[in-house]
């Protein structure tokens, strides 16, 4: 797996190295709000278990993005972008002999490294360039779970304190578009959407009980970002 991660992360950069140097680059910072798709057995088994629905999962994400002119209105670009979202939760239908609630925290991080190849169909000097691409992911993901939790194979559901992890690398692809607006010809705000597809077996604290059952992490979902562009 190493020399899978290790590959994907140097194979971009050899390309931009073989291009010719006379063709611009640019560097993009973004930031906006990541949208999980969110339909896996884990998150359905969080909705019935926790105080915990889809919508709670939508947080911050943000990046950046090296890219390079490969042919005339042709770019690849390779990124970097990251998300993280903390719950802090209970159980929906136990609580503790005294009436209190039973609380537990959960996390998620995804961190997608991706090679794009892109569309820009307009020259250098215009103020407005529309542009539209796709290319392929490595997502990095950790799963966590601590705080109180009841053991269900005891008939007598005691609670106790603990903490569960599972994380990995899952590959993915992903499609992207949007608009930059150039302010002079070296710099520009750009508005982007992104659509990511990924998902990954669970292993670790999450394996499952039985052969044959599979706990599945659905990293896809989509993405809006705003940033800044910057040619050189």
């Amino acid at each position: 797996m190493r020399r899978a991660i290790l590959s994907f992360t140097l194979m971009p950069l050899l390309l931009v190295g073989a291009a010719s140097p006379a063709r611009a680059s640019g560097l993009d910072v973004r930031l906006g709000a990541f949208i999980p798709k969110a339909t896996s057995n884990l998150f359905l088994d969080d909705e019935s278990l926790y105080f915990v629905s889809k919508s709670d999962w939508v947080g911050f994400t943000g990046g950046a993005e090296y890219n390079h002119v490969l042919a005339k209105n042709i770019e690849m670009a390779v990124f970097v972008d990251g998300y993280s979202r903390t719950i802090d939760t209970s159980y929906r239908d136990w609580t503790r002999p005294d009436g209190s609630d039973i609380f537990q925290t959960l996390k998620l991080q995804i961190v997608p490294f991706g090679l794009t190849l892109q569309v820009v169909p307009t020259s250098k000097r215009t103020k407005v360039a529309p542009f539209v691409g796709g290319g392929v992911d490595l997502f990095y993901w950790k799963y966590e779970e601590w705080g109180d939790f009841i053991d269900f194979w005891d008939p007598d559901l005691p609670v106790y304190e603990d903490y569960f992890i599972s994380d990995g690398v899952a590959f993915g692809f992903h499609a992207t578009g949007g608009v930059r607006f150039y302010l002079n010809r070296d710099f520009a705000i750009v508005v982007r959407g992104n659509y990511q597809w990924a998902e990954a077996d669970m292993g670790g604290d999450f394996s499952p009980n039985e052969p044959g059952q599979l706990n599945r992490l659905d990293l896809g979902g989509a993405s809006v970002t705003f940033g800044v562009h910057i040619r050189f």
